[in-house]
């Protein structure tokens, strides 16, 4: 079974904040992942988004006065409303705001990707395997987010993320 992090840039005037409505809207983008990939809208990251998210962590270790910017790019956002059909069996879902993409973009600019592995890379690889390949695929998901949410904070959209 695959557990994927997928996020969805959208004008915040077409988010309703509402559960269900959220988890469609999530469900279409995803029939459609390659193409909004493609376009630059979309994201999806296959199980490692809590591994990157302890690595946006080590900038704690790099910068004691450090923001909570580094929360931003995985984690970041608020919940939406439930509504009363809402299914339980839903997976969790989130909204990152314009400003909090805004701040995400840039702590995904301003940080050090090599710093930050010097930091937290032994215990990323030590849990997933080969490290220089490790190394290499986190790169690779940290590049993607820069992208995503650089296009995303200049659009002055919102992030919608589906964990599941």
């Amino acid at each position: 079974m695959s557990i994927y992090l997928h996020m969805r840039a959208v004008a915040e005037s077409e988010i309703r904040d509402d559960h269900t409505w959220l988890a469609g809207f999530m469900f279409e983008s995803w029939e459609n992942l390659p193409d909004e990939c493609a376009a630059g809208i979309a994201e999806a990251i296959n199980k490692a988004w809590y591994c990157l998210n302890d690595l946006y962590a080590a900038v704690r270790v790099l910068d004691a006065d450090a923001d909570d910017s580094w929360e931003l790019p995985i984690y970041g956002g608020r919940s939406p409303a439930l509504s009363a059909d809402a299914d339980p069996n839903d997976p969790p879902l989130g909204i990152l705001e314009p400003a909090g993409v805004s701040q995400a973009a840039g702590f995904l600019a301003r940080v050090s990707f090599d710093e930050l592995w010097k930091v937290a890379g032994a215990e990323i690889s030590w849990s997933r395997g080969d490290g220089e390949q490790v190394r290499q695929e986190f790169l690779g998901y940290h590049r993607d987010l820069q992208g995503f949410y650089g296009r995303a904070a200049a659009a002055g959209h919102a992030v919608v993320k589906k964990w599941a």
